[in-house]
């Protein structure tokens, strides 16, 4: 059992590994409305966003040294109290890099990484400029080097677990078959949890840090998640996978995954609270608000 006192919790608003300033607001509400910890809190001072356009890419990845400068303060933030457990409340799923890795040094391997999301994020620079979908591959030892330079013990494939993972790309769908990596649909855990649990036996592994992007839920079921933005234009995301997965479902599989093994990283990533969003954007053009914490 995990000592609650040993937890860390992380509020990691981050924005720029997805490119979407409204993560910033999700995450920040994210951290108010979460159960209050027992353990240490750090918050990471995430450059809020601003109006100035685009960001800029460089060796194919955009707001590159940004997101490198926020992850040392992460591994910063982590070492000052080497917590037993992490609890992550991001912001976008970059915000996973850190917590994971220094997780899989603390337990030398003996980690499951669980991957609940309706997306693999195993893309590099080539295929694609935001990082947040590069973030898995890196903790993985591939891509972009100063990233993957900071991940010391490298996660190995065959103790990730995809759960939930829906249409993939012909380069995912290579690269999953390439390391070997076990996907379990929406439609595989129709009939219950035992996938899951099954696995983990199998694997033998004693420890396992979960990876909840909500994104994974299905957008008709709920209106927080980024398909549901009322804002974007017909069709913005046709072609984009989308999840299946209900909280619930999503609830029984972490108490299953806790009965075998001690859960010691649980990140949530992608929260979109949309009313709330459009009310921040409000709220900064009133007398004596004015810009306070960044405009889109």
């Amino acid at each position: 059992m995990i000592d609650p006192r040993k937890v860390l919790r992380l509020n990691l608003p981050l924005w720029q590994g997805g490119d979407n300033p409204d993560y910033y607001i999700g995450g920040r509400v994210l951290s108010a409305i979460a159960p209050d910890p027992e353990g240490p809190v750090e918050t990471i001072a995430v450059p809020p966003p601003a109006d100035s356009g685009a960001r800029p890419v460089s060796a194919g990845i955009r707001s590159r040294e940004v997101n490198l400068a926020i992850l040392d303060q992460v591994h910063a933030a982590i070492g000052r109290h080497n917590p037993d457990a992490i609890v992550t409340l991001g912001g976008d799923c970059l915000v996973n890099l850190g917590p994971v890795s220094y997780l899989n040094s603390r337990y030398r391997d003996d980690l499951a990484v669980i991957w609940i999301d309706a997306h693999p994020d195993i893309m590099t620079a080539g295929q694609y400029p935001n990082a947040h979908a590069h973030l898995l591959a890196m903790l993985m030892g591939e891509g972009d080097a100063d990233f993957v330079a900071t991940v010391p013990n490298r996660v190995k494939p065959e103790n990730v677990l995809y759960v939930g993972l829906t249409e993939t790309t012909p380069y995912e769908t290579d690269f999953i078959t390439k390391h070997g990596i076990t996907r379990l649909s929406p439609e595989d855990l129709q009939n219950g949890v035992a996938p899951v649990t099954a696995w983990l036996k199998a694997r033998g592994l004693k420890h396992a840090a979960i990876h909840f992007d909500l994104d994974v839920l299905d957008p008709g079921l709920y209106d927080f998640l980024l398909f549901r933005n009322p804002s974007a234009r017909p069709g913005a995301f046709d072609g984009v996978a989308k999840g299946r997965m209900s909280l619930s479902q999503i609830q029984q599989i972490l108490l299953s995954i806790s009965s075998v093994s001690d859960i010691v990283g649980l990140a949530i990533t992608e929260y979109l609270p949309w009313s709330v969003i459009e009310l921040s954007r409000e709220l900064r053009k009133l007398p004596l608000l004015g810009n306070a914490g960044g405009a889109r």
